[in-house]
C-alpha cells in the first residue's frame, strides 16, 4: 500500500512540476508578446483548477497513511493554493497576478519531497 501512496504522489508532483513549466512558459510568451494578455488568461484559467486538485489530493493521501512529516512540507503549499483559489473568482489569473505567483509556486513546489 504504500509503494502504490508514493507512486501515486510521485505521478501526480511531476505532473504538477509539469504545470508550473508551462505556467512560466505561457507567462514567458506573454511578456514576449507572443501572445496577448486575453490568450493567456485563458490558457492558465483552465488548469488552475486540476492544480489545486492535484496538490490537495496528495496532501490528504499523505495525512491519510501517516506521512507526518511529508503531510507538513505539503500542507502549506495547498493551503497557499486552497486560498488563493477561494478569493474572489471574479479576479481571474491576470497579468501583474500572474507574474507575481508563478515564480512563488515554481519556488514551493521545487521543494516538495518524495
Amino acid at each position: 500500500m504504500e509503494a502504490a501512496v508514493f507512486l501515486f504522489s510521485l505521478l501526480d508532483c511531476c505532473a504538477l512540476i509539469f504545470l508550473s513549466v508551462y505556467f512560466i512558459i505561457t507567462l514567458s510568451d506573454l511578456e514576449c508578446d507572443y501572445i496577448n494578455a486575453r490568450s493567456c488568461c485563458s490558457k492558465l484559467n483552465k488548469w488552475v483548477i486540476p492544480e489545486l486538485i492535484g496538490h490537495t489530493i496528495v496532501t490528504v493521501l499523505m495525512l491519510v497513511s501517516l506521512h507526518w512529516f511529508i503531510f507538513l512540507l505539503n500542507l502549506p503549499v495547498a493551503t497557499w493554493n486552497i486560498y488563493r483559489n477561494t478569493q474572489s473568482r471574479a479576479v481571474e489569473v491576470t497579468h501583474e497576478r500572474s507574474y507575481d505567483q508563478a515564480w512563488v509556486l515554481l519556488a514551493l513546489f521545487l521543494h516538495v519531497p518524495l
